[in-house]
C-alpha cells in the first residue's frame, strides 16, 4: 500500500498533539501546585554546592516533569542575585536527567487505562472542593490525557510507513545522523519542551516510521533544543543569568558531541538489552535517553568549575553581589555581649533593607512594563522570600537574647530594631501585592495611561527616598531629616488623594485601557501610600526611642 501526505488523517494527529501538549502542561501544573512553594525553598536552601544543586535539579525536575520550569526558576534566582553560576550549573545538569521521567512514563505504555484516569480525575475535579484534591485531580487528568493522546497520534503516525517521501527522510536520518540531530534541535525549539518532542519521536519509532539508529541523534538534538528556554529567560538579565544560559547550551552541545562519538556503542548496548529483556519500543527510547543523559552528566560534572571559569571569560562582565541570606550565625549563645549582638542584628537589618530597596526598584519597573515579564515577577517574589527569612531570623534572635541586666538604653535599641524589621517586612509584602495587581493587568493585555504611569513613578520615587531617609535619620538623629520625612509623608497622602481623583476623571473620559487596569489602579495607589506610612513608622519609632527619657 502506498499513501501520500494528503492521505494521512492529519486532523486526528493534530488533535492528539494538542491533547498531548495539554496533558503535559496540566500534569506539570498539578504537580507544581501540589508541591507548592517548597520547590523554590529547596532550590534556594540546598544548592550551596554543585552536587547539592545536581540532586535538587534532578529531583524537582522529576517531580514537575519540566526541565524548562526548573531552569526558569533557577534563572529567576540568578537574576535576583540569589544564586551563583556554580550553583546554577549543578541544577542544570541534574535537570537534564530529571526531564527523562516523562519519556519513561510514556514507555510504561499504560494507554489501556488512560480513559479511566480521565474519568477519575474529572470526577474529582467536579465533586471535590479541597485544594489539594483538586491539584491531585489535575495530575490524574493530565496523566490520562497524555496517554490517550498517544493512542490518537499513534494511529495516524503508523500510516507514515506507507508514505515513500517520509520513509526516504527517515532513511536519510539513519544514514546521516546529523539530519536527526538538527531535526531534534528544531522541533524542540519550536515546542520549547524536550519531553514533548521526545514523546513524538517515541511514537514515530513505535509505529515503525523511523529506525532506532535514526532516533538516537534526535535525542541529542532535543537536549540542545530545550536550551532555548534558558536563553529566552536570560534575555535582559544580569551577567550571571547569561552565563547560566551559555553553560546550559555548552553542556548539552558537549553531551551531544560525546553522544555522536559513542553512538554505535550505545546502539549496540540498547539493541542487546532490548533483544534479551523484551523492552517495548517506547521504553527502549526512554532508557536510551536516560542512559545518554546520565553518561553525559558523569563526564561533565567533574569539570563544572573549569567550565564556569571558561564561560566567565567568554561572557565578560561583573557578577551581581550574591545577597547574604545565611543567617546561621544569628544564635543568641554566640553573642554574650549585648553590643556585639545588636551590631550583628543591625548588619542583617541592613541586608533586609537592601532587599526591600531592590524590590522597590524592580516593582516600579514591573508596573511600568507594557507586557508581562515572568522572570522579573519571579525576582520580586524570590527576593520577598529572602525578606521573610531575614524577618524570622532577626526577630527570633532579638526576642531570645537574655542578658542578666539589660539597661534601658539597650532595651530601647532592641525595641527599635524589632520595629524596623517588622516595618520592612510589611513593605516587602506590599510590594508583592503591587506586583500581583500589575500581573493581573499584564495578563489582561491591558496597561495604564501615560498620566497614570507618571503618577505611579512619582509615588515610587517618593517611597524609595523616604526609606533611605528613615535609615539616615536612625543613624544621625538629625531633626531636620525627621521633619523632612513628616512633610514627605503628608505629601504622599495628598498625592495619593489627588491621583485617585485624576484616575476617576480619566475613567469618566474613557481614557483607561482595560477593565482590570481601571479596577486595580486605585488599589496600587493605596498600597504605595501604605509603604510610605511604614517608612515613617521607622522614623517615628527611632524618634521616640532616642528622644524620650
Amino acid at each position: 500500500m502506498t499513501l501520500t501526505f494528503f492521505d494521512i488523517e492529519w486532523g486526528l494527529f493534530l488533535g492528539g498533539l494538542g491533547l498531548f501538549l495539554y496533558g503535559i502542561v496540566l500534569m506539570g501544573d498539578g504537580l507544581k501546585a501540589f508541591a507548592g512553594d517548597k520547590l523554590r525553598v529547596y532550590i534556594d536552601k540546598y544548592t550551596s554546592k554543585p552536587w547539592q544543586g545536581f540532586l535538587i535539579g534532578l529531583i524537582i525536575t522529576a517531580i514537575i516533569q519540566s526541565s524548562s520550569a526548573t531552569t526558569s526558576i533557577c534563572i529567576g534566582f540568578i537574576r535576583a542575585g540569589l544564586m551563583t553560576l556554580e550553583q546554577a550549573a549543578g541544577i542544570i545538569i541534574g535537570a537534564n536527567i530529571g526531564t527523562t521521567v516523562t519519556a519513561f512514563l510514556i514507555g510504561l505504555d499504560v494507554g489501556a487505562i488512560s480513559v479511566y484516569l480521565i474519568f477519575i480525575g474529572a470526577f474529582m475535579l467536579l465533586f471535590f472542593n479541597k485544594q489539594k484534591l483538586q491539584e491531585i485531580a489535575k495530575i490524574v487528568v493530565g496523566f490520562g490525557i497524555l496517554f490517550y493522546s498517544l493512542t490518537l497520534m499513534g494511529d495516524t503516525l503508523e500510516q507514515l510507513r506507507y508514505v515513500p517521501e517520509f520513509m526516504a527522510f527517515a532513511q536519510a536520518c539513519t544514514d546521516n545522523p546529523f539530519i536527526g540531530l538538527f531535526g531534534g534541535i528544531i522541533l524542540t525549539m519550536a515546542m520549547q519542551s524536550s519531553s514533548a518532542s521526545i514523546g513524538i519521536i517515541q511514537l514515530f519509532y513505535m509505529s515503525g516510521a523511523i529506525t532506532f539508529k535514526g532516533v538516537i541523534p534526535f535525542l541529542y538534538g532535543a537536549n540542545i533544543g530545550t536550551c532555548i528556554t534558558a536563553i529566552l529567560a536570560s534575555i535582559g538579565g544580569n551577567t550571571t543569568a547569561k552565563r547560566a544560559a551559555v553553560f546550559h547550551l555548552s553542556f548539552n552541545i558537549i553531551g551531544a558531541t560525546i553522544g555522536m562519538i559513542l553512538m554505535d556503542p550505545l546502539y549496540n548496548l540498547m539493541t542487546f538489552l532490548t533483544n534479551n529483556f523484551g523492552i517495548n519500543p517506547m521504553m527502549e527510547i526512554a532508557l536510551t535517553h536516560i542512559l545518554f543523559n546520565v553518561v553525559a552528566s558523569i563526564v561533565v560534572f567533574p569539570f563544572i568549575g573549569k567550565m564556569c571559569a571558561l564561560i566567565k571569560k567568554i561572557v565578560p562582565g561583573e557578577e551581581p553581589k550574591k545577597l547574604e541570606i545565611n543567617t546561621d550565625e544569628l544564635v543568641p549563645s554566640n553573642f554574650p555581649v549585648v553590643a556585639t549582638a545588636l551590631t550583628a542584628a543591625e548588619r542583617f537589618i541592613g541586608e533586609m533593607k537592601n532587599c526591600v530597596s531592590l524590590n522597590i526598584a524592580n516593582t516600579k519597573k514591573y508596573v511600568n512594563l507594557d507586557a508581562d515579564d515572568d522572570e522579573l515577577f519571579d525576582e520580586i517574589k524570590g527576593r520577598e522570600k529572602i525578606i521573610d527569612k531575614l524577618d524570622n531570623a532577626i526577630t527570633n534572635f532579638l526576642t531570645n537574647l537574655h542578658f542578666n541586666e539589660m539597661s534601658e538604653d539597650t532595651s530601647k535599641a532592641l525595641t527599635l530594631q524589632l520595629e524596623v524589621v517588622k516595618n520592612l517586612e510589611r513593605i516587602g509584602d506590599i510590594l508583592v501585592n503591587v506586583a500581583e495587581f500589575s500581573k493581573m493587568v499584564h495578563d489582561d493585555d491591558g496597561n495604564f495611561s501615560a498620566a497614570a504611569y507618571d503618577e505611579l513613578d512619582q509615588l515610587f520615587t517618593k517611597v524609595d527616598h523616604m526609606l533611605n531617609e528613615s535609615f539616615e535619620y536612625m543613624d544621625t538623629n538629625d531633626i531636620t531629616t525627621y521633619e523632612r520625612l513628616m512633610n514627605e509623608e503628608a505629601m504622599v497622602d495628598n498625592m495619593e488623594y489627588n491621583f485617585r481623583k485624576n484616575h476617576f476623571v480619566r475613567m469618566a473620559k474613557k481614557e483607561c485601557s482595560g477593565a482590570v487596569a481601571s479596577s486595580v489602579y486605585a488599589d496600587i495607589l493605596s498600597n504605595i501610600e501604605r509603604m510610605a506610612d511604614h517608612c515613617m513608622n521607622i522614623a517615628k519609632t527611632s524618634f521616640e526611642v532616642k528622644n524620650t527619657q
